[in-house]
């Protein structure tokens, strides 16, 4: 297309994708149809054998429902009604119901096909409840308790018990740092310190436990993380969703630093059966499954009989000893038992499981293979605890570890990230090659590899990776059947969705329209999209796009010389969503309802909303431009960490991590202030830094700020009025992070909170806020306990005379200074009116 510049196309195509995604004069007021039953189906087609519990969006045509509406869910075929949870994630500007999210829990009424439609739903035989008493949540699934650890705890979740049986417990995070990238350098470990624990839902179908903190060992905290546990009704497993943000120092050029040698989520696991009772298993991505047991009792030189053998295979209770052949029972002892066990994927094309009788020991290979299921089990006849990671050998380095398991209590470990790795390195890859000024990196690096160099802005520092585990609390060592069944839930978390003709009759998600191949040419161009799709799965697995931080993104231009992409040149390597590749695969989706291609779609998500962007520091909230690190680029871009990219996924899924990205954008354009895009090439002379005053380009960074508003918009309907929050300075990045928001409140004038104040006299400020129904005040105060007396804040003339409002709300600060390293504070001047008697008279 001669006379085209390509930067101009991908410009106007975003901000045409922004305004087509929240074009709501696209949309259609619903009529009768529009409200009628939705048809609900597997996504990957066949009804799965095992789930841990699913979350699903549903869109509604404009006008169809209010907030206040219930869903009903019943089984197509039969009628049955199935008990549900509903909530509402995104509304129409008329504040109508625009997306839905909903759970059903494992024990649903299983089924090719569901209906959803309003009306009451069923309640669940047994709910999940949640309660908290002082600093302990305990959360019940009416089969499981699981307790949490209490905030300053090194253990995350304190217990899991199956009635009477403890089936796990000291449920920790572990990360290991390695001082230098040097072999043989030191290696320590810090345990996940909990400083946070939060109910985000309590029932009855679906609870969700959100635990934050970071890892600590001494006086030393690194590697922030938020962890969710969403529990489910009557079932006997919970799921984890893991999420840590780099915040460790690697000086490119230096060796030493802060390296990442292994993170993991560890549980202790008590045995009680004798060791030919208990089992270990991992399972194979193609369905198999390496089983043993910790005692094998099979392939002997005496035989101990063919009833006892065969149950040991199936993971039963054996018989009494006394039934065996007494040459076997009476020389157990001279058995070896083998206690531990690892399976490490060390890359995407083999694994390997080996084990030893215990510490101190050689090793044994057991077993081999291509790909990993990333599922194991350890347990015996009295119970035992199922584990897996989603994507294990897709993010590979991976491994599972189970220690101990000869002895009284066995530990399992999910390594995100394999010990048995070479450290995590995420140094800047060169060394700048001389580009020091603006005009060596426009006329160097970026005309000849495209890549927007600039010293200090290749960093990793608040990048961040979110890991999808589940666990199995079982009462016995399940059959080979149920271990295969929760391995393929693991792998692929069945999802219920509707179909394509049902999205796009709902007017979401702008202008678009399901397949047609009525005729010879559209056929064409549906025969090419699919096409191009497959190519792209193709050449990732091809080209190994796999790997721990790579795995969920494509690679940006083809080498046709070397017959590669082009991985090692600058701004042609990794994508990180440059050429709309996110948007691609969600229209694709929706318009074609395939399974894989919503996988890809998925885990692009999960990379590009990640790894690609900033969740701490300077540019939190803006995302790297492509190169040949993630974030090696120094164009630092809102359009990279757009919600345009991201909504797609949080509404058709409901999924709470995707919700804190788009939350996280919010304010992205503050971030203006620290860095300015246009830096290099500005000529209008102007000198960012003024709140009021951004200068902000148009393609690449207002239509991902508007972006970020329309979906909050979108998200929160009454609530987005709500600009009520409190913040946090922190001196040391010189930055605020938002640390208390009030649900459910509206503003007053110019976006400000109605009142705040040391209203009820202990110097702490409150806040008053009015209800989004407007119908009454709520009153907010601090919970955290406080050793400082003063006086109360109200007897300062300045202070009272801040809380009065002439013409605007004031700022309410008193006359003299206020802070950590005030020692005293001056005696207030107070005179009382005559006949008026001290509140001290009455003691």
């Amino acid at each position: 297309m001669p006379g085209v510049d390509r930067r101009a196309v991908i410009k106007g195509a975003a901000a045409a994708a922004a305004a087509a995604q929240f074009s709501w004069a696209l949309s259609h007021t619903a009529t009768a149809a529009d409200a009628d039953d939705t048809e609900l189906r597997w996504l990957e087609g066949a009804t799965p054998d095992a789930h841990a519990g699913t979350t699903w969006g549903v869109p509604w045509a404009r006008g169809a429902y209010r907030p206040e509406q219930m869903f009903r869910l019943t089984t197509t075929a039969a009628g049955d009604d199935v008990p549900v949870q509903s909530w509402v994630t995104g509304h129409w500007p008329d504040g109508s119901v625009k997306w839905t999210a909903h759970a059903i829990a494992p024990g649903a009424p299983k089924a090719s096909a569901y209906r959803l439609a309003a009306g009451s739903p069923a309640a669940p035989e047994r709910k999940v409840t949640v309660t908290r008493s002082g600093g302990r949540v305990e959360v019940s699934t009416g089969v499981i308790t699981a307790v949490f650890g209490a905030k300053g705890s090194d253990t995350v979740v304190r217990s899991v018990r199956r009635g009477s049986a403890e089936i796990a417990r000291d449920g920790k995070l572990v990360a290991l740092r390695q001082e230098s990238v040097r072999e043989g350098a030191d290696v320590e470990s810090f345990a996940g310190r909990v400083e946070k624990v939060e109910i985000e839902q309590d029932g009855p179908v679906r609870a969700v436990v959100r635990v934050e903190g970071r890892h600590r060992k001494g006086g030393r905290n690194w590697l922030p993380y938020t962890l969710r546990f969403p529990f489910f009704a009557g079932a006997d497993s919970f799921r984890l969703v893991h999420t840590f943000v780099w915040d460790g120092e690697q000086k490119p050029g230096s060796d030493q630093g802060d390296f990442l040698r292994g993170l993991g989520v560890r549980f202790t696991v008590p045995l009680g059966d004798q060791p030919y009772d208990r089992h270990i298993r991992f399972a194979d991505s193609d369905g198999g499954l390496f089983g043993e047991a910790v005692q094998g009792i099979t392939g002997l030189r005496r035989d101990p009989g063919a009833a006892v053998r065969g149950a040991q295979i199936a993971g039963e209770k054996l018989p009494d000893t006394a039934t065996w052949d007494t040459r076997v029972s009476s020389r157990l002892a001279y058995i070896p038992t083998w206690g531990d066990y690892t399976l490490t994927q060390p890359n995407a094309d083999g694994y390997t499981v080996r084990k030893r009788t215990k510490a101190g020991y050689g090793w044994i290979h057991a077993a081999a293979g291509r790909r990993a299921g990333g599922f194991g089990y350890v347990g015996g006849a009295s119970g035992g605890l199922s584990f897996g990671l989603r994507d294990f050998w897709q993010r590979h380095p991976a491994q599972l570890d189970v220690r101990g398991a000869a002895g009284d209590a066995a530990e399992a470990t999910v390594w995100l990230y394999s010990p048995e790795a070479l450290p995590l390195d995420l140094r800047f890859y060169h060394d700048g090659l001389g580009q020091d000024t603006y005009e060596k990196q426009s006329d160097g690096g970026l005309e000849i590899t495209y890549e927007d160099y600039e010293p200090g802005f290749g960093t990793p520092y608040g990048i961040a990776r979110t890991s999808e585990l589940i666990f199995w609390a079982v009462e016995k060592t399940p059959s080979a059947g149920v271990l295969a069944a929760q391995a393929a839930a693991t792998a692929t978390p069945p999802l219920l969705t509707a179909t394509p003709q049902r999205l796009y009759a709902a007017g979401v998600f702008g202008d678009w329209a399901p397949v047609d191949r009525s005729g010879k040419a559209r056929t064409v161009v549906e025969d090419r999209l699919d096409e191009l799709f497959a190519y792209y799965v193709g050449q990732r697995e091809q080209h190994r796009w796999y790997g721990f931080l790579d795995y969920g993104d494509v690679q940006h231009t083809y080498d046709n010389d070397r017959h590669v992409w082009r991985y090692d040149i600058g701004g042609f390597a990794w994508d990180n969503s440059e050429l709309g590749t996110d948007l691609w695969l969600w229209y694709h989706f929706l318009r074609t309802g395939s399974a894989e291609v919503f996988r890809f779609a998925e885990a692009m998500t999960r990379h590009t909303g990640e790894v690609d962007v900033y969740h701490l520091g300077k540019w939190a909230g803006l995302g790297t431009r492509h190169g040949v690190q993630h974030w090696a680029d120094s164009a630092k871009q809102v359009r990279i960490s757009t919600a345009a990219n991201r909504r797609f996924c949080y509404f058709l899924t409901g999924d709470e991590r995707t919700g804190d990205l788009l939350s996280e954008l919010v304010d992205v354009e503050r971030t203006f202030l620290e860095v300015d895009p246009q830096r290099k090439v500005r000529t209008d002379g102007c000198t960012p830094g003024d709140r009021h005053a951004l200068s902000v380009g148009f393609g690449t960074d207002w239509g991902g700020i508007s972006a970020a508003w329309l979906t909050e918009w979108e998200r929160q309907g009454p609530n987005a009025a709500n600009f009520t929050h409190v913040e946090k300075w922190d001196p040391a990045t010189e930055t605020t992070s938002k640390i208390f928001e009030p649900s459910g409140v509206v503003s007053g004038a110019r976006n400000a909170t109605p009142f705040y104040g040391d209203i009820l006299g202990d110097w702490r400020e409150e806040i008053l806020a009015e209800t989004a129904d407007h119908t009454a005040l709520r009153l907010y105060t601090t919970t955290e306990p406080t050793r400082t007396r003063i006086y109360t804040l109200a007897q300062n003339a300045e202070y009272r005379l801040g809380w009065t409002v002439r013409g605007y709300l004031q700022s309410t600060y008193t006359d003299y200074y206020l802070g950590t390293e005030t020692r005293r504070v001056p005696k207030p001047s107070i005179t009382l009116p005559e006949g008026a008697v001290r509140s001290d008279d009455h003691a």
